[in-house]
């Protein structure tokens, strides 16, 4: 997704160099709509793996790191 983002920059970037506003404010456009979406599915997957971990940790009762400490003194 961010390399469409990117692809539609380019195109902008060069429309706009040789004239052609019409189609740099599109592709500018499209461009920018890419890019949010693509930040708004990163931020959605982190707060969905973050859950997930979280609950999977919890059902295989894994120690965390501030946990470990009963592991070292028998």
């Amino acid at each position: 997704m961010l390399r469409w983002a990117l692809t539609f920059l380019v195109v902008a970037l060069i429309a706009g160099a040789l004239g052609l506003t019409g189609v740099a404010g599109a592709a500018a456009g499209i461009a920018k709509g890419l890019f949010f979406v693509a930040i708004v599915l990163f931020i959605v997957t982190a707060i969905a793996g973050i859950a997930a971990g979280n609950s999977v940790a919890n059902k295989l009762r894994i120690p965390r790191k501030h946990d470990d400490h009963h592991l070292t003194h028998r």
